[in-house]
């Protein structure tokens, strides 16, 4: 289970997230916070807010993915995670002074995700440059554990700090914390690192990512499934901090403690991908995908905020499960030229979807009531997914095979 933490980089790299992650967790309760406090509880302004911030995941990941091929991963990540610091910094400051207005928040959460969008794709692929290829599968299921460890500690801190000194010193702490994982990146060996070649520079070097995920068929099973989960299921954020304040009538506090409660879940999920030797198949996707679903129903039907809060377990350890069994498939079997390039159209699916989902959501929730951004995110998951899956169905019955050759690639089997 922990294997690659027998690597000094890996340690290095994966203490510096951990410290970043806890601050990148305090910062979105407290941002979602925030525009609930400037906004009048408005799920609108927190849908638009998310959306904002996830919208240059749509837009910009596939020339994040394309600077993770050709450069340099460790110096576009700390031009990256200082861009974010600033970013964080200015909407700490604001909201310190009593500055801060929607608006400000709608302009910082979209500079943020800018960063976001560039970052994403370099600290994926950079993982492989630390590990190597015998180590990726539990190093990937490690970084989740370690992002769910600190979404334990995160939000829960930010509930105290913001319930004693306002959600701008949760906010301003984020920028902080960003200081360990420069100084991780700068203490890695450079020596030890397993450098993919890189490609040179040539016209159509994007289209030729996606051309290589539209060719294989499996790739794009996995894709679709990552864009309605990320699309309608994993707006946590969003729908908590709606169900905590208007369906529940709870604080800052208990907003926070549900984000902690989720995390265990979550944490227990990522320990148990850990052990995962190989890519899963895109069967078991699949159901992930849609147990997760339908869970996000019953999660939108809890009738109290105890109830609700002993579910949250429940469903971030299929979350993860899910999540990390689709970053594993694309992972452990994408061509590693086209790593940066690959996983950058993953992020895009995922996270990209966002701008689309959340502003519905939010939409559904005041008109409806908080409950149904569960109810109709998790309904429109199922279909999607299912939906998906038939048609891919129809033009090749396919399944995920991993391939034990020098360059790894999907193997199409009829059945």
């Amino acid at each position: 289970m922990f294997a690659a933490l027998q690597l000094p980089n890996y340690r290095i790299f994966l203490g510096g997230s951990f410290i970043s992650n806890i601050g990148t967790w305090m910062q979105r309760v407290a941002q979602d916070w925030l525009v609930l406090e400037l906004s009048g509880g408005s799920g609108l302004a927190v849908g638009i807010t998310t959306a904002l911030q996830f919208l240059p995941m749509l837009l910009l990941s596939p020339y994040g993915g394309l600077l993770a091929d050709r450069f340099d991963k460790r110096t576009i990540l700390r031009i990256t995670q200082a861009w974010m610091a600033l970013a964080a910094g200015a909407l700490g400051l604001l909201a310190i002074t009593g500055a801060a207005v929607t608006w400000h928040v709608y302009l910082i959460a979209f500079l943020f995700g800018l960063g976001t969008a560039i970052d994403n794709p370099s600290r994926q692929s950079f993982v492989n440059e630390v590990v190597g290829s015998k180590h990726l599968a539990n190093a990937i299921g490690l970084n989740s554990a370690t992002f769910h460890a600190s979404r334990i500690i995160g939000p829960a801190l930010a509930g105290l700090v913001i319930a004693a000194f306002g959600s701008g010193w949760a906010i301003l702490s984020n920028a902080v914390t960003y200081g360990a994982f420069i100084a991780a990146l700068a203490l890695i060996d450079g020596k030890l690192l397993q450098v993919s070649q890189r490609p040179p520079r040539a016209k159509r070097q994007i289209r030729e990512g996606v051309s290589y995920v539209f060719g294989n068929p499996e790739i794009l099973l996995v894709m679709c499934v990552a864009f309605f989960v990320g699309t309608f299921g994993m707006n946590f954020q969003m729908t908590s901090a709606l169900m905590a304040q208007q369906e529940f009538h709870k604080g800052a506090q208990e907003y926070g403690i549900l984000g902690t409660i989720m995390a265990v879940g979550s944490l227990t999920g990522a320990l148990l991908a850990a052990r995962r030797r190989e890519a899963p198949r895109g069967r078991f996707i699949i159901k992930m995908a849609v147990l997760y679903g339908f869970i996000l129903i019953i999660t939108g039907l809890m009738p109290s905020y105890l109830t609700y809060a002993m579910i949250l377990p429940i469903t971030g350890f299929v979350a993860l499960l899910t999540m990390t069994a689709s970053n594993a498939a694309i992972q452990l079997n994408v061509a590693p030229q086209l790593r940066g390039r690959v996983m950058a159209l993953y992020a895009m699916v995922m996270m990209g979807g966002t701008p689309i989902g959340a502003p519905i959501l939010g939409w559904l929730g005041e008109l409806f009531g908080p409950r149904w951004t569960l109810l109709a995110g998790g309904g429109l998951t199922v279909l999607g997914v299912l939906a998906s899956a038939l048609i891919l169905a129809r033009r090749q019955r396919i399944q995920i095979v991993p391939v034990l050759t020098p360059r790894p690639h999907f193997e199409l089997r009829d059945r």
